[in-house]
């Protein structure tokens, strides 16, 4: 135990004169968690919308008003239907709503541009959502669960851990390692009595503390700043974090073992990482929405499983006993980094 807390003791140093990586591993997920969280948001806000109707009635006035006063509109006022395609294609208007009344029946029609589609099928629906009751006899309610104010930080949250986590970690122990070896401290400390299993040790063990420290700045935000709801499930969010913290150093050991330099290792576990991450984790894109081969490679990121897990416990606010597929995969998926690693280890040590 003395030999391997003077090891953890010297990692630790290592990192602590190393500010500059120190404030990076700290200030990057803080930014990142921020700029998902606030700057970068699928919520379409201050949507400029015109009305074109054909005949005033007390039921075209009420929904004017329900427009006029929702903060998610900017109410441009009447216009002709002669000029709807003027300010669709000049962009002065986002979608008109043209009301007709046939046979004292309100009508409702919604021309929206849609050269940014995602944003059309919104301003579609929140427009829907606001005249639903005047221009149908048998309207349809719409209740939104776990999410009722539809914010995007809730969606993004779960996946930018998922990304902070498997980069960091599995950069911050690749790079570490590979150092050693460039040095050429790590011949000597092969040569001395130490075990390579304590060398390992020691070289996780403070990442891993780093990694805690991240994960309790990251959930403070989350919780205060963000406003995700606060449940009894936070204590299944740690657990589930530190097995996915150790997984991902896992990886950055792997990783140290086959690369022989520092470049190499941040090439490695940053850009081969960081595309499969984004695109195939389910962080941004629906998986269900891929083709099924890219669904297929999606089983084996690490990061789709903790995602998945993290929305379940942190949105749903499920318990434990509905993530033990994802727990059972990611256990499974750590154990078995962690025994390539290790063997890798040895056996290049060896040679």
């Amino acid at each position: 135990m003395a030999i391997l807390g003077s090891l953890i003791k010297k990692e630790v140093l290592h990192i602590v004169r190393d500010p500059r990586t120190m404030v990076i591993t700290i200030l990057m997920p803080v930014v990142l968690l921020l700029l998902f969280g606030f700057a970068i948001s699928t919520e379409v806000n201050d949507v400029r919308i015109a009305a074109v109707v054909d005949r005033h009635t007390d039921e075209t006035r009420n929904l004017l008003e329900k427009i006029r006063v929702n903060h998610y509109f900017t109410f441009l006022g009447l216009t002709s239907e002669n000029e709807v395609e003027y300010l669709l294609r000049s962009g002065k208007a986002d979608a008109i709503l043209i009301l007709r009344t046939d046979e004292t029946r309100l009508k409702g029609e919604i021309v929206a541009d849609a050269s940014n589609p995602t944003n059309a099928q919104s301003v579609a629906t929140y427009i829907m959502g606001v005249i639903n009751n005047g221009v149908s006899s048998s309207p349809v309610l719409t209740y939104t669960l776990y999410n009722p104010q539809m914010k995007s930080s809730y969606n993004f949250v779960p996946g930018i851990m998922g990304m902070i986590f498997i980069l960091i970690c599995a950069i911050m122990t690749s790079v570490s390692i590979v150092r050693e070896k460039e040095n050429g401290t790590m011949n000597l400390l092969l040569v001395s009595p130490i075990k390579p299993a304590t060398i390992i040790l020691g070289k996780l063990i403070p990442y891993f503390l780093l990694s805690c420290i991240i994960l309790l700045i990251m959930m403070l935000i989350s919780y205060t700043l963000l406003g995700l709801p606060v449940s009894v499930t936070i204590i299944d969010v740690v657990l589930v974090s530190l097995l996915y913290i150790v997984l991902s150093l896992s990886f950055g050991l792997l990783v140290s073992t086959i690369a022989d330099s520092q470049l190499t290792a941040l090439i490695g576990s940053a850009v081969i990482l960081m595309l499969p991450v984004i695109m195939l984790s389910g962080m941004i894109f629906p998986i269900d929405n891929m083709p099924v081969f890219l669904q297929f490679i999606s089983c084996v990121i690490p990061a789709r499983w903790y995602i998945e897990a993290m929305r379940k416990l942190m949105i749903q606010q499920l318990d434990f006993s509905f993530i033990y597929q994802e727990i059972i995969i990611l256990f499974s998926m750590t154990i078995l980094l962690m025994s390539l690693s290790i063997c890798k280890f040895y056996s290049s040590q060896k040679k």
